[in-house]
Parts: structure tokens; C-alpha cells; sequence
């Protein structure tokens, strides 16, 4: 229900094709053959390191310019409303009242205009850029990006906002869903990726990384601003993901052995979006952070 997996299977041959991530290797009726990556998945902590980091801005960039087929349009809006539509018809009513739900069909309308209203460069997405789905070769330092479920047009800036979300979540720890926004990445970092990605036109010869031109700082703080905005729009996606997910296990006759609590990743996630809305939008249409915190944050229980 989260994904299609007919459009996931298209946009793995047209990566392919494009020599991105595994080659298709052969198909059959209940799935296909991949190329087999000698290279390890990232860690939560390789994010962080400079160097590893330089390379996924790059490799980004190279993957936003990608031509692929559809509409060169942003699909976040029309994906949000669907999965709101899922939500809303498995929720129980407290379930609905307590994560807000009534509420998201206006939130998404405001997002969508005041969003729409930036920067609005549109590529080719991955909108699940978290370190399990970069790969690096540790000699080459060749990163390669897999799991396309989620892949289609977007506006640049929400995938970068989505990649710097995915910075404060371990989901290799005791409790994966815990997501610590401490380690939301700060200004400086956020700066020093964006101007990579900007400055990224050539990826690779041989061994080594070239760079386009470098981008101006007004050019680099825009982008910066227009990411920050977007992890709004984020917030909102992941919190419908968790709290569509949760519904779907408890509609599952066997017992799930996956250690995630999808309830309280919701949680968060839609926890983040009210409580900084305001302050990332900067909007005097949207209500006040006071008025926030004291009138309309959901219960969350």
C-alpha cells in the first residue's frame, strides 16, 4: 500500500540502464536477478564523516539529473494525500484524533503553497536516502545508491531535507525507531553538503572526483533555506509511513519479528512536523508556535 511495486520494478530497469545501482541481470515471474555489489552499506556514523559525506552529495546530484520516465513534476503532494486517505480509513477514530489526522488535509494544502512558492529545481528523487541504501566500494570510494521503492520526481531540496533527517535515526540500535534530533545536522554541515552537491556536474574518472563550478553563497544559502523547509513535508511523509505500517502489522495474522515500534516513530515524526512548522515556514498564515504547543498539537498517545 506504501509503494507500487510494479513502478519499483520499472525504475530498478531504467536505473539499470542508466548504470545505476545493480544491473538487471534476468527477470521472472515473482522477481529478478541483480548484480552482486562488492561494496559495504553505510553506517549511521559514516553520514557524518566529510569525506564519505562529499561523496554521497555528488552521487546525489548525479542521480537528480538522471532522465527518467513520468511526468517531471513533484509527486510529494499527490503521495501525501494518498497515504493521509490510507491512514484515515484504517485508523480508529482515537487513533485519528490522537495523531491529528483531520487536521494534515489543511496542513498539506498550506505546505503545498507555501513550498511551491521557493526553490523549486525538480529531479529525479530517491526520497529514502538513509545510509542503508548507500553502498561504497572501500578502495574506489565508488558510492552506489540501491532500493528505489520510493523514487520518482521531485523538488531537489525535499530529498536533500530527507537525507538530513535521516542523520539523527540509527536503525541499527537497541531501539531503531528512537530518533535523536540532536543530531540534526547544524548550519555549517548543511552548508558544506549543499555546496558540494551544487558544485557536483562531473562524478568520476578513473579513481578520482572532479567538480563543477563553484556555486555562490547566495546560491547555497537559498538551497539551504528551501531544504530546511521541505523537512516539513518530510516530517509528515514518515509520520503517514509509521502510522500506515503499524496499521497494516496489526491487520496481519502472523506475529511480526521485527523490532520497530512504528506507533512511536509516527510519533515523532508528526511531533517534529507541529513542533516546528512555524518556525521553518515563516509564514504569518500558519499559527504561531505558542498557539502550536498550546491549541493544536495532537495528543499523540
Amino acid at each position: 500500500m506504501r509503494f507500487s511495486r510494479e513502478e519499483e520494478v520499472k525504475t530498478f530497469e531504467c536505473m539499470s540502464k542508466h548504470g545505476q545501482g545493480p544491473r538487471l541481470l534476468g527477470r521472472f515471474t515473482s522477481g529478478r536477478v541483480e548484480e552482486f555489489i562488492h561494496a559495504r552499506t553505510l553506517s549511521a556514523a559514516d553520514l557524518r564523516d566529510p569525506e564519505v559525506s562529499a561523496l554521497v552529495a555528488s552521487k546525489m546530484r548525479e542521480f537528480h539529473n538522471l532522465h527518467m520516465p513520468g511526468a517531471k513534476k513533484a509527486q510529494i503532494w499527490h503521495r501525501l494525500r494518498n497515504w493521509l486517505g490510507q491512514a484515515k480509513s484504517l485508523c480508529s477514530p482515537k487513533d485519528a484524533k490522537n495523531f491529528g489526522l483531520d487536521n494534515l488535509d489543511e496542513e498539506i494544502n498550506i505546505l503545498e503553497k507555501k513550498l511551491s512558492e521557493g526553490y523549486q529545481e525538480i529531479g529525479f528523487c530517491h526520497n529514502d536516502l538513509q545510509y542503508g541504501n548507500i553502498m561504497m566500494e572501500e578502495e574506489s570510494k565508488l558510492i552506489t545508491i540501491i532500493d528505489y521503492e520510493y523514487a520518482s520526481y521531485n523538488p531537489i531540496a525535499y530529498d536533500i531535507a530527507n537525507h538530513f533527517c535521516e542523520m539523527v535515526a540509527d536503525y541499527h540500535s537497541d531501539t531503531p525507531h528512537v530518533l535523536d534530533f540532536k543530531k540534526y545536522p547544524g548550519l555549517e554541515e548543511r552548508q558544506r553538503f549543499i555546496r558540494i552537491y551544487l558544485s557536483s556536474e562531473v562524478m568520476y574518472f578513473g579513481n578520482s572526483l572532479y567538480t563543477g563550478n563553484k556555486p555562490s553563497n547566495a546560491k547555497v544559502n537559498q538551497l539551504v533555506k528551501a531544504t530546511e523547509n521541505y523537512t516539513a513535508a518530510n516530517h509528515i511523509f514518515w509520520g503517514l509511513w509509521g502510522l500506515i505500517s503499524m496499521l497494516c502489522m496489526h491487520m496481519q495474522s502472523y506475529v511480526n519479528k521485527i523490532d520497530f515500534d512504528y506507533k512511536e516513530y509516527a510519533r515523532q515524526r508528526f511531533q517534529q512536523y507541529w513542533l516546528r512548522k512555524a518556525n521553518l515556514l515563516d509564514s504569518p498564515s500558519i499559527v504561531s508556535k505558542d498557539q502550536t504547543l498550546n491549541e493544536s498539537l495532537p495528543s499523540f498517545t
